[in-house]
């Protein structure tokens, strides 16, 4: 549904202006290759972060502590 709506958006910014419309359809690939090492990071981060609450949790862990609604 999100591509469709893109495609549909993409077709009225072409028909109002269709020099932007053609140099978003240029750049949006540029975009998403420069982004996508921030995205690593993000995902990097999210796992670094799990790892430490993971150790943090540990000794409750082995100590027989459960949650009471998982």
């Amino acid at each position: 549904m999100k591509a469709l709506i893109l495609f549909v958006g993409w077709c009225i910014l072409f028909v109002l202006s269709w020099p932007v419309a053609l140099l978003a359809l240029v750049l949006f690939p540029l975009v998403w290759l420069l982004s996508l090492p921030l995205r690593l990071i993000g995902i990097t981060m999210g796992a670094l972060f799990a790892f430490v609450q993971t150790l943090l949790f540990l000794p409750a862990r082995l100590l027989g502590w459960r949650r009471l609604h998982p």
